[in-house]
């Protein structure tokens, strides 16, 4: 990863893939030098600098790209994905975020946390963890709730194991993480990274046996209200969407995920195929929803 404005932080293997639903029915490895935008420079529209590619590298992958920014580099383009950076503004303080809210996710937040403090006895037992002696106790509690969410098991993005990097950064007031409890047991965690004024959505998960008690919103609201009397400017929910960050913030920015590669045969090929098997996709799906084709395939079905 590279954060603008500092170095390079490593180089990741991706690829280019097509795709049906969650199958990937054929995948193009590229080594690719990932190009983050912090939020900062999201809502600045300041551009980061491209690191210069090793000889091996086949290229960028640069995040969070506003929609209205165009990227100033040779060779290929292909947008991988669009989505809403969205952000809640700490520094407007809690009452004008509440108010800002819908009034449905107000009132889903307060039926959340009644439903789940009555299921625990009448109490929310939420608990903060700032300093290296807290996370170090967080830690091994928050990895036995990450070895039962889906974004260990299938994403691979869980809690790391090693905890060394996480206390070292609470050493440097550099995180925030909580916990919710249900009797005596974890069963949601969330840590958060600080970049300057800024502290991201790092690590996220619940229990999925306690899905109907809804704990990944109930902790996401109750962080941010102790993050209301923090030092924070913003919470940085990062790329990607999702109905319960779209629900809790303040604000959004347009964007998108963009390769930059090198102009080979190989790349081109690869980006005609995923570009040509999209906008096969886009087609098909549109047919699908055709009123004729839909009671054609029920009839199909029923045959």
């Amino acid at each position: 990863m590279v954060d603008a404005g500092g170095g390079t932080r490593g180089v990741s293997a991706s690829a280019l893939k097509l795709t049906v639903g969650a199958r990937t029915l054929v995948s193009f490895p590229r080594r690719l030098v990932r190009v983050a935008w912090s939020l900062e420079q999201v809502l600045a529209g300041t551009r980061p600098a491209l690191p210069l590619l090793a000889q091996a590298d086949d290229g960028y992958l640069v995040t969070s790209v506003p929609h209205t920014v165009q990227l100033e580099a040779d060779g290929l383009r292909f947008v991988r994905q669009r989505y809403t950076r969205y952000y809640v503004n700490l520094a407007g303080g809690r009452e004008a975020w509440l108010t800002a809210l819908s009034g449905q996710a107000r009132s889903g937040l307060k039926r959340k946390a009644k439903k789940l403090a009555a299921a625990n006895g009448g109490m929310l037992d939420v608990r903060g963890y700032r300093f290296p002696e807290e996370m170090a106790a967080f830690h091994p509690l928050a990895r036995a709730v990450s070895k039962t969410t889906y974004q260990e098991r299938l994403l691979g993005s869980g809690l790391p194991e090693d905890a060394d990097a996480l206390i070292a950064a609470s050493r440097a007031d550099q995180a925030r993480a909580w916990l919710l409890f249900l009797g005596d047991a974890p069963i949601a965690y969330l840590w958060c990274g600080a970049d300057g004024d800024t502290l991201r959505y790092d690590y996220v998960g619940h229990d999925p046996a306690h899905q109907a008690l809804s704990p990944g919103s109930v902790l996401m609201a109750a962080a941010l209200d102790d993050l209301f009397a923090d030092r924070f400017r913003w919470f940085d929910f990062t790329e990607g969407e999702g109905q319960h960050k779209r629900g809790l913030a303040s604000g959004g920015v347009a964007c998108r995920d963009e390769l930059l590669l090198r102009a080979t045969i190989a790349n081109r090929a690869a980006v005609m195929a995923v570009g040509g098997f999209d906008a096969a996709m886009v087609v098909a799906k549109r047919w699908s929803e055709a009123p004729a084709l839909k009671r054609f395939a029920q009839h199909v079905r029923r045959a």
